[in-house]
């Protein structure tokens, strides 16, 4: 693999033969049948290949495209099975590994970036990377103080490569629409693309990491590495070890899946509360399965010694009062069949626009199965009913689909809508059964009645 390619034509015409090979293998399946082959084996050979083009193409430019591939990974629990399997395993590969780039070059990096004695700073470093994503690589070393560390180095030209791409792929938003039937591919492109600065800063990123390591340094559930070093296109922080979730999806044991998916519900809704921070990726590639401090994975309640590790603060949603207690509000009143009170609430942070006027009882019934994990004590989140909600809202003959249509999401709440689809999309692959009631109770803003969050308020002021 040479360095990542930078100039904008060879980028452009590695994504413009996206469509070109699609066509040609259509021209292939078409004479495969009249060779004889079945249509059904035709079609699962078409999305093989297909899946294995576009995802090699996305892995090898890295940068927007390879983002763009893993934030349609959190989304494969959503796609029909006759399509999810062909592409499951070329998307996984996404969550994980990427072609690395060559080791002069991130001696290069370092030597730019850390001085030309980079190699005093370290007892040991790995030229071969451990992990590769969007626009960085990780290497394994041990820092001059003994303790292991996770050296992120970013690939030189990753930012102007990322803006290319995605510009690029915004034009081809219509062919790969169907890799996700029933979701608008443009938006999510361009909210990547406002991304992007951001995520490039490891200064930023430090920051939001070191928050939620201090935050989270003597919690029993989830680990956040320290962060150790930072500069411009370098971030050293603490290695962890684990079982990457990528792999609890595909040969974990229940146990191992129902922990995994308890404790991503737990921090996705705790760490807003506790750090004013959302993590905002959430594709498996970012979290591990780890034993506790005494190496027992079983501890003291069974799969309870396991905990959660998280990984890659680069794109964080900021939120200094924690989650909107409007969602909280919402849920809550939803639950209770208060459909005047929650179609107001929805009017006021502008989910209705004002030219717009809903049936409050239809707008109930739209959210009502949606919101089916937070009804009862214990939930089970699998593919299927994954598929059976991206079919109500996608399917043009759907009432639901054409209310929903009409529904507006304020930009205040985009990230965290996607984050929250995201997570629910892991847990999906997963298939973990999940007490996110408990949670929400717990960590989210409103969600809780009125006269238990007033119990809980009299009990803390009376301790004070």
């Amino acid at each position: 693999m040479s360095d990542l390619p930078r100039k904008a034509v060879t980028r452009t015409a590695k994504l413009a033969a996206l469509p070109l090979g699609f066509a040609g293998r259509a021209t292939w399946g078409i004479g495969k049948r009249i060779g004889g082959k079945s249509a059904e084996i035709v079609g699962r050979e078409l999305q093989q290949r297909t899946a294995e083009q576009l995802f090699k193409v996305l892995g090898e430019l890295k940068g927007g495209a390879m983002k763009f591939g893993q934030a349609l990974s959190v989304f494969e629990s959503a796609l029909p099975e006759e399509v999810a399997g062909p592409y499951r395993a070329a998307l996984t590969k996404l969550q994980e590994a990427a072609p690395p780039m060559p080791t002069r070059t991130v001696h290069t990096v370092l030597e730019e970036r850390l001085g030309e004695d980079w190699r005093e700073l370290f007892v040991e470093f790995e030229d071969k990377p451990s992990a590769a994503a969007s626009i960085g690589q990780v290497h394994r070393a041990v820092w001059h103080d003994g303790r292991e560390v996770a050296v992120k180095v970013q690939y030189p030209g990753a930012g102007e490569a990322l803006l290319s791409d995605l510009n690029q792929l915004s034009r081809f938003a219509r062919l790969l629409g169907p890799l996700i039937p029933g979701m608008d591919v443009k938006p999510l492109i361009a909210e990547l693309r406002d991304r992007v600065s951001e995520e490039l800063d490891y200064g930023l990123e430090a920051q939001a990491q070191q928050a939620h390591a201090q935050e989270f340094a003597d919690d029993p559930d989830v680990l956040v590495p320290a962060v150790v070093h930072q500069c411009e296109q370098v971030l050293v922080t603490e290695w962890i070890d684990g079982i990457p979730l990528s792999e609890v999806i595909t040969d974990g044991t229940q146990e191992q899946r129902d922990r995994a998916g308890q404790l991503l519900a737990r921090f996705l809704f705790s760490g807003p509360a506790r750090t004013g921070l959302l993590h905002a990726d959430p594709h498996p590639g970012n979290f591990r399965l780890l034993p506790d401090e005494s190496g027992d994975p079983d501890g003291k309640d069974g799969m309870d010694g396991w905990r959660l590790g998280v990984l890659d603060f680069g794109t964080v949603d900021r939120l200094p009062g924690g989650l909107p207690p409007t969602i909280g509000d919402s849920l809550r009143m939803t639950l209770d069949g208060e459909a005047e009170a929650v179609y107001e609430l929805l009017c006021e942070e502008g989910f209705v626009k004002e030219s717009i006027e809903l049936d409050p009882d239809a707008v109930l019934d739209y959210l009502l199965p949606i919101i089916e994990p937070a009804k009862v004590d214990e939930f089970t989140f699998t593919r299927g009913w994954m598929r059976s909600q991206a079919a109500r809202i996608g399917d043009p003959r759907s009432p639901a689909y054409q209310l929903g249509k009409q529904l507006n999401l304020p930009p205040a709440y985009l990230l965290i809508h996607r984050v929250t689809l995201s997570t629910i999309g892991v847990l999906c692959q997963l298939g973990a059964t999940v007490r996110l009631r408990e949670e929400l109770e717990e960590w989210l803003p409103g969600f809780a009645p009125e006269d238990e969050a007033a119990l809980e308020e009299g009990e803390s002021a009376a301790e004070a």
